[in-house]
């Protein structure tokens, strides 16, 4: 069964940067275009980006361009999300999304 696992976040200050990564199994990753989403407490979800299934093309969201970098390692079946930059606005739980299937999601915290 598909499995997609986030890991990578945690409390950063305002300007710092985290990678996070989600390990998927269960599919052909590298079949699948991915996508990052978050969830800002109390707020609704918001896409954040997209990749290919080959890597070639990325889509971000206006929130995202020029801090946020996405990749995958198809070898090694897992996606990743460049962070820089770092806003408090963007503290919120980071999904890894495939289709109609989530991770367990990853807490960021953007604070002082």
């Amino acid at each position: 069964q598909v499995q997609l696992v986030e890991s990578g976040g945690g409390l950063v200050q305002p300007g710092g940067s985290l990678r996070l990564s989600c390990a998927a199994s269960g599919f052909t990753f590298s079949n699948y275009a991915m996508s990052w989403v978050r969830q800002a407490p109390g707020k609704g979800l918001e896409w954040v980006s997209v990749i290919n299934s080959g890597g070639g093309t990325t889509y971000y969201a206006e929130s995202a361009k020029g801090r946020f970098t996405i990749s995958r390692d198809n070898a090694k079946h897992t996606l990743y999300l460049q962070m820089n930059s770092l806003r408090p606005e963007d503290t919120a739980v980071y999904y890894c999304r495939l289709g109609g299937y989530w991770g367990q999601g990853t807490q960021i915290t953007v604070s002082s």
